[in-house]
C-alpha cells in the first residue's frame, strides 16, 4: 500500500560527498512516523546508519556519526541522508525504511522498505 523508493546513489570518491532521497508514496492516505536508511555491505549483514522521528529526532550508528546527516521533509514524505567525508568502509547498498500508519478501513500499521541503492566509494 505504501511503496518506497530511494534515488541519489552512484560513485563516490573517499572525503567525498553525496546526497541519497528516499520517497514513499501510496495510493492511500497514510502517516509517517520513523523514517531510517540502512545499508548492507558486500558479505555483511544490514546494518543501521540513521534514523529520523516525526518530530526531527535523529539517531545515528557511531561509524557514521559527524559525517552523516539524515533530515526529513514532511510535506513530500521524504527522506535524505547527507553522507559527507565518505570512506571506502561506505561502499553498500544502502536502503530506506519507512514506519507509519494507513488510515483506511482495511489500515493500519505499515513497515515499507525500498529495493535499495548502490553507493560505490573508489578514487
Amino acid at each position: 500500500q505504501v511503496q518506497v523508493v530511494e534515488s541519489g546513489g552512484g560513485s563516490v570518491q573517499p572525503g567525498g560527498s553525496l546526497r541519497l532521497s528516499c520517497s514513499a508514496s501510496g495510493l492511500t492516505v497514510f502517516s509517517i512516523n520513523d523514517m531510517a536508511w540502512y545499508r548492507q555491505a558486500p558479505g555483511e549483514e544490514r546494518e543501521f546508519v540513521a534514523r529520523i522521528s516525526s518530530s526531527g529526532t535523529a539517531n545515528y550508528a557511531d561509524s557514521v556519526k559527524g559525517r552523516f546527516t539524515i533530515s526529513r521533509d514532511n510535506a513530500e514524505n521524504t527522506v535524505y541522508l547527507q553522507m559527507n567525508m565518505v570512506k571506502p568502509d561506505d561502499l553498500a547498498v544502502y536502503s530506506c525504511n519507512v514506519r507509519g500508519v494507513v488510515h483506511a478501513v482495511l489500515g493500519g500499521p505499515f513497515d515499507a522498505w525500498g529495493p535499495g541503492i548502490q553507493v560505490t566509494v573508489s578514487s
